[in-house]
């Protein structure tokens, strides 16, 4: 994957290019790719979970899903990358699926929100070929669940396998299980499920121009959000702590 632009940023080989070099057509010469996300709270939780780290640093792409990520490229680096968010991915790679007449898997969320997504795939890209499956709402899933999961995905044997079981979950989930999976590209996306359904709302245009998509967010989901604001500040303190070493060396 030669045309992959990455820089190394906070101890994670982080994505510095555009959605166009994460077209299908520029992964044709590997059999799996797995691309994940990284924002100020999913670094906080690297920061106390090492296999949440090991699963993330395993990425073949790590795109910048955050204006933090973006602020501490420009900060730490002098880098200017462009955010891109996991919303961003789903909708770029449906595109390409669309145009190939490819297929796609979604993993986690609902059967509800899964038939509403399925709805929307037949209405919006009528050439894709969409399966979806809907795992056991528990914190660990059993072996017996696992085996059932990868039986529903390698029978399809989808082109992009898109995974929504919120972070850490699954992007730990994928990792672990990648090598049984077949698949062409694998991206845990999380909000993309429930954005893509209808279910839930996502931010604005002038808050994601603005990078206040997080304070918008918070006042739809304070109870959700509070966690992911609190490692945002600690994120801050942490970019500015590194810039003074920097300073000062």
């Amino acid at each position: 994957m030669n045309h992959i632009k990455n820089l190394e940023l906070l101890e994670f080989t982080v994505f510095n290019g555009n959605l166009n070099d994460l077209s299908l057509v520029n992964f044709s010469d590997k059999e799996k790719v797995v691309i994940n996300t990284i924002n100020p709270h999913s670094y906080c939780i690297s920061k106390v979970d090492a296999n949440f780290k090991h699963s993330l640093k395993s990425s073949d792409v790590l795109i910048p899903d955050g204006s933090g990520i973006v602020l501490a490229a420009r900060v730490l680096l002098n880098k200017k990358i462009d955010k891109i968010t996991g919303p961003d991915l789903h909708e770029h790679l449906l595109n390409d699926l669309n145009k190939t007449k490819g297929s796609c898997f979604y993993m986690g969320s609902s059967d509800a929100t899964l038939d509403l997504i399925r709805d929307k795939i037949k209405k919006d890209y009528s050439s894709i070929t969409v399966e979806v499956y809907s795992p056991p709402y528990k914190e660990k899933l059993s072996d017996s669940d696992n085996k059932e999961i990868i039986k529903q995905i390698n029978i399809f044997s989808p082109d992009v396998l898109f995974v929504g079981m919120t972070a850490p979950k699954q992007e730990k989930w994928l990792e672990e299980n990648k090598d049984k999976l077949n698949f062409g590209i694998a991206s845990c996306v999380g909000a993309a499920f429930d954005w893509y359904a209808g279910v839930n709302k996502p931010p604005s245009r002038i808050s994601k121009k603005l990078h206040l998509a997080w304070l918008e967010r918070f006042f739809k989901e304070p109870i959700r959000m509070t966690p992911r604001i609190k490692s945002m500040l600690y994120f801050l303190y942490i970019i500015a702590m590194k810039k003074i070493k920097i300073l000062t060396r």
